[in-house]
């Protein structure tokens, strides 16, 4: 590939948008099931709303990583975008608990597999000393979709109803499908389907070459977690009738800051940069849990999306650095097992000590605030011991 050529080709253009579409649905629900689950006669068990979804995609990553490997990139993308799509029609007809949570089970396999076979698409068809920009840039559109999706949602659901709201969601998945439908598939020794390719081996379940990778992105997205559980009712507590304003505040802030950063990772190197990275991140959560107004909670969260815009393209990219060509499926699966465990981890724990109890979540955001601090000293110690920077 040419490394001077430009990387904003009409596949990558295209994979971009089908990602956009694909995290607004998901992203849409997000601010509304937690007042939902309430109604439903479960707001003590708001924790799981995130948790059970990540428990899934993770739980997934193994089986996508081999899919997206064996099988091919594109069939993989496609299978996430349709349990999205599937799921936004099942929610308004489940009336129980239980169902409710299957379902967000069942919901959480869309992102455990579309984001992985897309990180290795990419990969296939950029150069490698592109891939911070390629993965900032898609990471953008991503961040895009994620901005769109909850202020929308919110939108709809207090103008048209929440059942609406829903059907908006299946809408935007089965617009990424028919996008990543026609797009060319890149891999190799692209295998026929069979059910053998479900069954993974212990040794296919994690690419250890990538561990120092996934341990950063664990640590730091637990703060992502607590957010996911906690703004909302945050939000609703200092006076923000749209749920989705801070979401839409960090995600428009993480936009800007994505256009120069993952140009700035190949340049400089992962390593200094998911510094900066990290004691962004660390420092935006302390603030959203001290916030005692809607200017200070809007201004975590724009720090937060800048902390969020520098760090996720160039640990994205040293995942690929540390992998092998052949493994790339693998790798990628292994960071966002990662990802959810540390989303799951921080969703579920949060929502344990919080318990409905408004004072308890600034205590709960200095507390993360200090565990996120871990992945900056784990780095520290990495780049030390092997003395180099990628």
């Amino acid at each position: 590939m040419n490394s001077t050529k430009s990387i904003y080709t009409l596949p990558f253009n295209l994979l971009c948008l089908s990602s956009l579409l694909f995290c607004a649905s998901f992203n849409m629900i997000i601010p509304e099931l937690p007042n939902y689950l309430s109604k439903m006669g479960g707001g003590e068990h708001k924790g799981l709303i995130i948790a059970l979804f990540t428990l899934t995609a993770g739980i997934s990553r193994p089986f996508s990583g081999k899919l997206t490997d064996k099988w091919g990139r594109v069939p993989v993308m496609a299978i996430g975008s349709i349990v999205c799509f599937v799921c936004g029609f099942l929610y308004p007809i489940t009336s129980s608990l239980a169902g409710f949570f299957l379902l967000r089970l069942i919901h959480g396999f869309s992102t455990g597999f579309k984001p992985t076979a897309t990180a290795a698409y990419i990969a296939d068809i950029i150069p490698q000393n592109r891939w911070g920009e390629a993965l900032g840039m898609h990471g953008l559109a991503f961040s895009i979709g994620g901005a769109i999706g909850p202020a929308l949602g919110s939108f709809i659901a207090q103008r048209y109803g929440i059942d609406f709201m829903f059907y908006m969601s299946s809408i935007f998945a089965i617009l990424s499908i028919l996008i990543v439908m026609n797009m060319k598939e890149t891999l190799q020794q692209k295998n026929r389907f069979s059910i053998k390719m479900l069954y993974v081996r212990k040794d296919e379940i994690i690419e250890w070459r990538v561990l120092p990778a996934a341990i950063v992105t664990l640590l730091s997205y637990t703060g992502y977690g607590v957010i996911l559980t906690l703004i909302p009712d945050w939000s609703e507590h200092l006076g923000i009738q749209n749920k989705g304003l801070f979401f839409t505040a960090y995600t428009l802030s993480t936009i800007g800051i994505r256009f120069f950063s993952g140009k700035v990772a190949d340049q400089y190197g992962r390593i200094k940069v998911m510094y900066v990275g990290i004691v962004i991140l660390a420092f935006s959560v302390l603030l959203i849990g001290l916030s005692q107004s809607i200017l200070g909670l809007i201004i975590g969260a724009v720090i937060y999306g800048i902390g969020s815009g520098i760090l996720s393209p160039a640990v994205n990219a040293w995942t690929i650095d540390l992998s092998l060509p052949q493994h790339r499926g693998k790798a990628m699966a292994t960071m966002y097992i990662a990802l959810e465990i540390g989303i799951g981890g921080g969703a579920l724990l949060s929502g344990y000590i919080y318990h409905d109890i408004i004072l308890r979540i600034p205590y709960i955001f200095i507390f993360n605030s200090m565990i996120m601090m871990f992945a900056f000293f784990y780095i520290l110690y990495w780049d030390r011991k092997n003395n180099k920077v990628y």
